[in-house]
């Protein structure tokens, strides 16, 4: 859809567009008049056939993003992916390949100080060409926008800006977070697997009995709800914030701290994040 279909108010796909739901409404016997109509409305003429499945589901996709704000599906910031700033470029290189993402934020002393963003596809071409470029050299400009932002304009942005990325700060100009247009898009289409997702393991697999492995990023909600616990995500969005915030500090494989009643062995760690632990009542 270009963006005059989009943005004019009196353009002919927007008439188009209303004459093809009369004409389904009239077909089906009754018009749409509320967002729950045109849903039941759409789900109706896929029960007869006339759109696939498939297509139903990108239809309501695209309607919830039109009522989501960014803060509902944005990456918190517990999850962020950064690099810090004066990192050599050596040891980018390692965290470009670990996480296959595209784009990071470049932080300063602590993560609400972006200094920008590096694409990977900026630092592998200087890398190829043999360039001496520090990591400040290569940064790009970081969009910063609300969590209160409708993703129906984020995404408007996104395409005509060509930016992919977006920093999201809360009420007090603090990071909470960032936002992809993959995950706005994803909101539509569903799920993007890539191959890095593809070897994503389940946040929570069961071992031994009484024993789990429960990866670090795991929401602190999923874990109350697989648990029963009622852990506060007040301070900390996933578990694995919640027991590095326990030990004071990173812990090193081996380690296990005890956490409301639950005992929390650390199985996988490295210098820079907590990965998993293995989890079992004290």
């Amino acid at each position: 859809m270009n963006e005059e279909s989009t943005d004019s108010p009196n353009g002919s796909t927007s008439a188009s567009s209303r004459g093809w739901l009369e004409r389904i409404g009239r077909a089906l016997g009754s018009d749409p008049r509320s967002r729950e109509d045109l849903v039941e409305l759409l789900r109706g003429v896929s029960e007869q056939g006339l759109i696939e499945a498939d297509t139903l589901a990108m239809l309501e996709g695209a309607l919830e993003v039109d009522e989501l704000q960014v803060r509902d599906v944005m990456i918190p910031r517990s999850h962020m992916v950064v690099i810090p700033d004066g990192t050599a470029l050596d040891e980018v290189l390692p965290i470009i390949i670990e996480s296959g993402h595209s784009r990071f934020p470049v932080v300063g002393e602590d993560r609400d100080q972006i200094k920008g963003i590096l694409l990977a596809k900026d630092l592998l071409k200087l890398v190829s060409n043999g360039d001496d470029v520090t990591l400040s050299d290569l940064l790009r400009q970081a969009v910063i926008i609300p969590e209160s932002k409708r993703l129906n304009v984020l995404l408007r942005e996104f395409r005509i800006s060509k930016n992919h990325m977006a920093i999201v700060v809360d009420e007090y100009g603090g990071v909470s977070g960032l936002i992809t247009i993959e995950d706005v898009l994803e909101e539509i289409v569903g799920d993007i697997d890539d191959e890095h997702d593809a070897e994503a393991v389940q946040d929570i697999q069961r071992l031994d009995e009484g024993k789990y492995l429960v990866q670090a990023l795991t929401a602190i909600d999923d874990f109350n709800e697989a648990f029963e616990t009622d852990f506060s995500d007040n301070e900390y969005d996933t578990i694995g914030g919640l027991v590095v915030a326990e030990f004071g500090r990173l812990p090193e494989e081996g380690e296990s701290v005890e956490i409301g009643g639950w005992n929390f062995a650390v199985t996988g760690a490295d210098d820079r994040r907590l990965h998993a632990m293995e989890v079992s009542q004290a």
